[in-house]
C-alpha cells in the first residue's frame, strides 16, 4: 500500500516523538527509582528503548518505513528505496518529532519542557563509539531488509539494547536523537557542545556501513 507523503511525514514525526519519549522518559524514571545505581538506570533505559523500538517499527514501518533516523533515510535514498527529494522533509519530521518527544517526556515528569543538558559526552572514545554504533545499526537494517524483513523490528531493537552496553556513548546512532537529547538535563542528555562531533561520527559510520554492505550484499554470479 502506498501512502501520501504527508501521511508518511507525519508517521516519521510520531514515530520519532515516541522514541524520544521512551528514551528520555525511561531515563528519568530510572534515575528516580534506582537510588543512584547507574547500572540499574542504564539497564532500565536500554530495555525500555529496545521494547519501544519494536512497537514503533511495527506500528509505523508499514506507513513510512519507520526510519525515525536521518541516517536511515539517507541510506534508503542511496539504495533507491526513498526519493532523494523526500529526504529533507523526512529529516525535518524526524528532528521536530524528536524535539517534541523530549519536551513531552520532560513534561510528564514535571520538569521544564526544555532545559539544556549539562551531561558531558566528549572525547575520542565517544566519537569512535558513535561511529561503531551507527555502522552496526545500518548493518542490521540493510542485512535485515535483504534477508529477514519481517524480523527487522526485533533485530534493530536487540542491536540497540546491546549497543547501550557495549559503547561508551550508550549508542545514540541518530542525529535527530542527538539534537533532541540536548534539551533535557537528565540521564539521557548530551551537552550541546558535544552534538557536532556525535553527528559527524554518526554520518561517517553510516556512510562506511552503506559502502561496506553495498559490496557485501550485492548480487553476483558465481562461476562453477
Amino acid at each position: 500500500m502506498n501512502f501520501s507523503l504527508s501521511r508518511r511525514i507525519f508517521s516519521e514525526f510520531l514515530g520519532t516523538a515516541f522514541l524520544l519519549a521512551v528514551v528520555v522518559g525511561s531515563g528519568i524514571m530510572g534515575e528516580k527509582l534506582a537510588n543512584g545505581n547507574l547500572a540499574i538506570v542504564l539497564l532500565a533505559n536500554a530495555l525500555a528503548t529496545g521494547a519501544g523500538l519494536v512497537f514503533i517499527i511495527l506500528t509505523f514501518g508499514g506507513i513510512s518505513g519507520a526510519h525515525i533516523n536521518p541516517v536511515v533515510s539517507l541510506a534508503a535514498a542511496w539504495s533507491k528505496n526513498l526519493a532523494w527529494r523526500e529526504v529533507p522533509v523526512y529529516i525535518i519530521a524526524q528532528t521536530t518529532g524528536a524535539i517534541f518527544g523530549v519536551g513531552l517526556a520532560n513534561y510528564m515528569f514535571e520538569l521544564p519542557v526544555f532545559f539544556a543538558s549539562t551531561k558531558v559526552r566528549a572525547g575520542n572514545a565517544q566519537f569512535i563509539s558513535e561511529f561503531v554504533a551507527t555502522f552496526g545499526l545500518l548493518a542490521v537494517v540493510q542485512a535485515g531488509i535483504k534477508f529477514k524483513p519481517n524480523l527487522v523490528p526485533f533485530a534493530v531493537a536487540g542491536y540497540i539494547t546491546a549497543a547501550y552496553w557495549f559503547t561508551s556513548s550508550t549508542s545514540f546512532a541518530n542525529p535527530a536523537v542527538t539534537v533532541a537529547r540536548a534539551l533535557s538535563d537528565t540521564f539521557a542528555g548530551i551537552r550541546p557542545a558535544d552534538i557536532l562531533p556525535f553527528i559527524v561520527a554518526q554520518l561517517l559510520g553510516a556512510a562506511f556501513s552503506v559502502l561496506v554492505f553495498w559490496w557485501l550484499l550485492k548480487d553476483e554470479e558465481i562461476s562453477e
